[in-house]
């Protein structure tokens, strides 16, 4: 019966991570958090679960047409480096005092998002040079010390600048499989992971769900996902601060 509820909650992250480019990570996390499962063992479950979705997400999302191959190439090596680098922090240091910090800043680009989609059509894009890397980078730490962020961090700070809400989700997705995969090899050389009821069931939940996440990314109008995506994280973030302070 549990193995049922994790193939669930993989399917709903999934699905919203996929669509929104953002918080499968963030979703089952918190899920696993909540029934007592330790932080570090949390995130490196998800994230062993993450390998096998992200990579049937990116193909999804490259057959689809939704990848900018120059943004994904920008993205994925530093958030390969961020994400070992979270990864080793969160099996020996304690990350709580950053999550709020973080939280704020998704709650800034939440509203910069809803703001942006609520305007023309027509939103000047702000080119990224060399912050893109240092973007990818934090993302990348972000996600393996908080069970979930690469999305949130860098989709929205992405779209906020006014790039393609399709092409940012299309590229991150794809980019995830490479920094997922750099932080299980590090959480599995620092944790052992015995959950493996935990992990198949948020796999099988997620590959079923990442073919339907892109084409819905795809259908939807790009305002509409620009203002949904803005909403998600606002939402998000203001109940991570809730979390935090109380």
């Amino acid at each position: 019966m549990l193995f049922l509820l994790y193939v669930i909650v993989g399917f709903v992250g999934q699905t919203i991570d996929g669509a929104l480019g953002m918080a499968y990570g963030v979703s089952c996390t918190s899920f696993l958090l909540s029934m007592g499962v330790p932080a570090p063992l949390a995130s490196a479950s998800v994230h062993t679960a993450e390998v096998v979705t992200s990579f049937v997400s990116g193909i999804s999302h490259f057959k689809m047409g939704n990848v900018d191959r120059k943004l994904f190439t920008r993205l994925v090596i530093p958030g390969i480096l961020g994400g070992i680098i979270g990864a080793f922090a969160l099996s020996n240091v304690d990350n709580k005092p950053l999550k709020p910090i973080i939280s704020a800043y998704l709650l800034v680009m939440g509203i910069r998002i809803i703001y942006k989609s609520l305007k023309e059509s027509s939103v000047k894009v702000k080119q990224m040079g060399g912050e893109i890397y240092l973007l990818g980078f934090i993302g990348g730490l972000m996600d393996a010390i908080g069970g979930g962020g690469w999305g949130p961090i860098v989709t929205s700070t992405l779209v906020a600048r006014g790039n393609s809400a399709r092409k940012s989700i299309g590229s991150v997705n794809a980019a995830e499989f490479f920094v997922t995969l750099a932080q299980v090899a590090t959480f599995t050389f620092f944790l052992k992971l015995t959950n493996w009821q935990v992990i198949l069931g948020l796999m099988a939940g997620g590959v079923t769900a990442a073919p339907l996440a892109a084409i819905i990314t795809r259908k939807i109008n790009p305002q509409k996902l620009m203002l949904i995506v803005g909403i998600f994280i606002s939402l998000l973030s203001l109940r991570t601060i809730y979390l935090s302070i109380f």
